[in-house]
């Protein structure tokens, strides 16, 4: 017998079956595709030697997560750590440009700066107490209820019709807004502030570090873990039921609630399972992965510096494009998120040649390839983009539910990210990871604190497993 089986090795799983391997028991992770690493995969998706990341590339919570801090994980593999963290590109060869610095992003920004350190600096200074409360579920009593008043302030202020209150020129709610738009949906709202907020703050501390070779790295660094403490990881294993699985003392499962309903067989309670069916999924995104003959020749040199460049224009612009999704329509001016990663990291492309990753949003279900919209809004502000490109793949929205089944409809978040869906994710619970069979756990991205490479849903639902299961405390996750 087994005592813990994984369903799933995305990072999110990867992340309980260490936890549960550190506890002392015996794990087994079971993956349907042929590699782990789910939503943190690299690989050679054009040709030999252009190592692309398949969906996340840059990642502020490899540094800032509980999970990850504990996990040890900058000590584990290499991080290259951006000196400007994100950018938004504007006309004119005008660009916003939020550094490490908060002091230089704010005397950047001229008119606006002192609005943008006076939203920005009491955040900053609460830095990890933010942290730390965000990757709890919302039902939870924070553990530093000032700076999660602090942090909620500023939601409202830029998650609300009132948003356009704070600043007087362009470049500083450009900035905020490309780094508010990574959830799909409308803009203002208070998940998009909260979210963007979040990652804001993160970029005027810790960084949005590159991992070098690849997101895969991460990955990487948990399937080593696991093993070295007797862990198994099998690919290629795809489980079309629970009952296969009933060797195992507790089950684990990296599923969106679609996977876990499908696992079930009907076994669940009706309530339950009533509340699973109701889990709405958002829209989805486009993913336009280009190889380039040079660096993107952008009019504004400070954008080349960049990790990752928002694509959207003015606040308005943004805005507008993200309620074209919205609406069901596919917007003619996306706004593209873009990580230039060979920049900081050589490993990725054969010398003189560089990748870029781009995504924008677009209806769920969507098979539309807008890889010519993308060029262009690039183009757009960097003149001659279209000479350097020497080949693209899309991957359609179809294409991501086809290669994840928890991007239904190519959600890559693994459900809308509302204010309501925040707090029922995917029911309404102070340990939402718990179902109600017994010895069954969800820990996917449908769980808080929802979308992102943080590792925060295996951590909550190993936890849980731990106590209710096998009467263990959490174990040390530190580097040996």
């Amino acid at each position: 017998m087994t005592d813990v089986t994984v369903v799933g090795a995305g990072p999110n799983g990867l992340a309980a079956a260490v936890t549960m391997a550190r506890a002392g028991l015996s794990v087994r992770v079971l993956e349907a595709a042929p590699t782990a690493g789910g939503g943190s995969r690299t690989s050679e998706l054009i040709r030999p030697g252009h190592r692309h990341d398949v969906c996340s590339a840059v990642h502020p919570m490899a540094l800032a997560a509980p999970f990850f801090r504990d996990f040890g994980l900058s000590e584990r593999i290499r991080l290259e750590v951006p000196d400007v963290s994100y950018a938004q590109p504007l006309d004119g060869g005008r660009a916003a440009v939020a550094y490490r610095s908060l002091d230089r992003t704010a005397r950047e920004l001229g008119a606006d700066g002192k609005a943008w350190s006076a939203l920005m600096r009491p955040l900053v200074q609460h830095s990890e107490a933010i942290t730390r409360t965000l990757m709890d579920p919302l039902l939870k009593i924070p553990r530093e209820p000032l700076a999660a008043l602090r942090f909620g302030l500023a939601a409202l202020d830029q998650g609300t019709g009132a948003w356009n209150r704070r600043f007087s020129e362009d470049a500083a709610p450009a900035l905020l807004t490309g780094v508010m738009a990574h959830p799909v949906g409308r803009l203002p709202s208070l998940p998009s502030a909260g979210g963007g907020l979040l990652l804001a703050l993160l970029a005027h501390t810790v960084g949005w570090p590159v991992p070098v070779g690849g997101s895969q790295a991460i990955a990487d660094a948990l399937v080593e873990d696991l093993r070295a403490h007797g862990g198994e990881l099998e690919t290629g294993h795809r489980v079309d039921s629970l009952r296969e699985l009933s060797g195992s003392r507790a089950v684990i499962l990296d599923t969106a609630p679609a996977g876990l309903l499908r696992l079930a067989e009907g076994r669940l309670p009706a309530r339950y399972e009533r509340a699973l069916r109701q889990f709405r999924y958002g829209n989805a995104a486009c993913k336009v992965d280009f190889i380039l003959s040079g660096p993107v020749p952008w009019a504004n040199p400070a954008l080349a510096e960049a990790g990752t460049v928002h694509v959207g224009g003015t606040r308005a612009e943004t805005a507008a494009s993200e309620a074209a999704v919205a609406s069901g329509r596919h917007p003619e001016q996306p706004y593209v998120l873009l990580s230039q990663p060979s920049t900081f990291d050589p490993t990725r492309a054969p010398a003189g040649r560089h990748i870029l990753w781009t995504y924008c949003h677009v209806p769920a279900g969507s098979d539309q390839d807008m890889a010519a919209a993308v060029t262009a809004r690039i183009e757009r502000f960097a003149p001659g983009f279209r000479d350097v490109v020497v080949e693209t793949r899309t991957t359609t929205a179809r294409g991501l539910a086809a290669y994840n089944e928890n991007y239904v409809g190519g959600d890559f978040g693994a459900g809308a990210v509302t204010l309501g869906q925040m707090l029922r994710r995917p029911v309404l619970s102070p340990v939402p990871w718990n179902t109600p069979l017994e010895g069954v756990f969800l820990c996917s991205a449908s769980t808080p604190p929802g979308p992102g490479v943080h590792g925060m849903g295996g951590y909550h639902a190993a936890g849980q497993a731990l106590r209710r299961v096998f009467g263990l405390r959490m174990p040390s996750l530190a580097p040996e």
